[in-house]
């Protein structure tokens, strides 16, 4: 644990605690060379290890390096020691937006500039193909001049890591800030999924509370579907409009950024900031080599890899993830059209990832399957024709926790009676040994560990 007056690397004097999560402590310090106030982020290398949230991390830290705006909150530097990693961020001495918001809603003036801060903060991220995906209150900041600083980039995406459709695929964000698409699970425009979050932030700086409110989170996901919300009757009718807009359940008619920055309600008072970005080569020397932060995680518990297990990385499975896969809380009915059978099954095993593989390697060899396999996910294809061509099938690895996974199965090719037929008598007998539960009750081993509170 940190102590006050800890002298950090020679380069900051660490003082009170601000904040703490669960991976992290967030402290005031003090850079012993300029004697400037820094935030420091203190993340504790071996609970991120556990988790497998070392790329989240790396990813963090890229999509910071990208942005340098005045209404972003700035990362400085990143260090590193053998149990923690830490970031020099910039101190936004104001609190959150959202302890503004609590205690009542703000008044039209007011909110209008903070939206209109935020538009100016996303629509930059975006040209530098950066999507946010967690926009609220609590991830907004104020400075000593009463500024907005949009922080905690964490869940955010790069342009580059959206798949050959186009889209995004990660489902994450905060439930009543989500855009509707967003849990669809299809894919998303990570662009239009911040345009919606930042109409529910608008929203909710005008009323005090949030459009979309349910104690049940499945009648909440029908209501954000449907963009069922009614604005109170102190809302201005250009305000309503804009909403409208916004919050749009269709992602293609929702309004554009350019769209909403054009609209006179908008552009009342609002000054484009011109970003020069005059501290971009320094910020690039001391952030240029962020592999070194992480260089060490590997050498402190080394261990043995096989193929399987260096090959094979396991989708972290998020709290939406784990809501959508339970039964009764299927959200796919809410947005598609069809009603089409999905020919796809899931377990849960106790078995590491490497054993997954290796099971699910033999039972192809011995049925003529072909195997190709990459972070998480095992293709298997007949190597003989069926009615529909050649069966094809998919099965992705989730990790709920380090000793407790996910299994889904899903035909990606091929006739839908051949593949039940090959789950029910070769695939399914053959995964006994490996399978910890099917849904609907059937259990087949010792249930897993309990999870520890965070």
């Amino acid at each position: 644990m940190e102590k006050k007056g800890t002298i950090l690397m020679q380069r900051y004097e660490l003082g009170r605690l601000l904040g703490q999560g669960t991976f992290a402590k967030v402290y005031h310090g003090r850079n012993l060379r300029s004697g400037r106030s820094d935030a420091i982020k203190v993340i504790d290398k071996e609970k991120v290890l556990k988790v497998g949230m070392i790329d989240q991390i790396k990813r963090e830290i890229s999509v910071m390096r990208r942005i340098e705006h005045p209404n972003i909150v700035q990362l400085y530097e990143v260090m590193a020691s053998k149990s923690k990693i830490y970031f020099a961020m910039e101190f936004v001495k104001g609190g959150e937006l959202f302890n503004k918001v609590a205690k009542g809603k703000l008044k039209e003036d007011a909110a209008r500039k903070y939206f209109q801060q935020l538009i100016g903060a996303i629509d930059f991220c975006h040209s530098r193909g950066v999507y946010h995906r967690d926009l609220k209150p609590e991830n907004l900041l104020l400075d000593e001049n009463g500024n907005l600083k949009v922080t905690d980039f964490g869940l955010s995406a790069l342009f580059e890591s959206r798949r050959q459709d186009g889209l995004l695929h990660t489902t994450c964000g905060t439930p009543a800030y989500v855009a509707p698409e967003v849990i669809n699970k299809k894919g998303y425009d990570g662009a239009k999924a911040d345009i919606w979050s930042c109409g529910v932030v608008l929203f909710v700086l005008l009323a005090g509370y949030l459009p979309f409110q349910d104690p049940n989170l499945m009648e909440l996901y029908k209501k954000i579907s449907r963009g069922d919300f009614k604005c109170p009757n102190w809302f201005p009718t250009e305000v309503r409009k804009i909403l409208s807009r916004i919050l749009d359940p269709n992602p293609s008619t929702r309004i554009t950024l350019d769209k909403l920055m054009e609209n006179p309600w908008f552009k009342k008072g609002y000054k484009p900031i011109e970003n020069s970005q005059p501290h971009e080569k320094e910020k690039t020397e001391n952030l240029g080599d962020v592999q070194a932060a992480f260089e060490s995680t590997s050498d402190e518990k080394p261990e043995k890899k096989n193929e399987a297990t260096s090959s094979m990385r396991p989708t972290w499975l998020n709290a939406f993830d784990i809501i959508s896969l339970s039964q009764g809380f299927n959200l796919s009915g809410l947005f598609e059209k069809d009603n089409e059978h999905k020919a796809e099954a899931r377990f849960t095993t106790t078995k590491s990832p490497a054993a997954i593989v290796s099971k699910l390697e033999e039972i192809a060899e011995t049925e003529r399957f072909k195997v190709k396999k990459k972070d998480g996910l095992v293709k298997m294809q007949c190597s003989k024709e069926g009615r529909k061509g050649q069966l094809a099938i998919d099965a992705e690895i989730f990790e709920v926790t380090p000793s407790f996974h996910v299994v889904e199965l899903k035909k990606r090719a091929g006739d839908t009676l051949e593949y039940e037929n090959f789950c029910n008598h070769d695939l399914r007998p053959s995964l006994k040994d490996l399978v910890w539960a099917w849904p609907g009750g059937e259990q087949q081993q010792q249930p897993p560990p309990k999870l520890q509170p965070a």
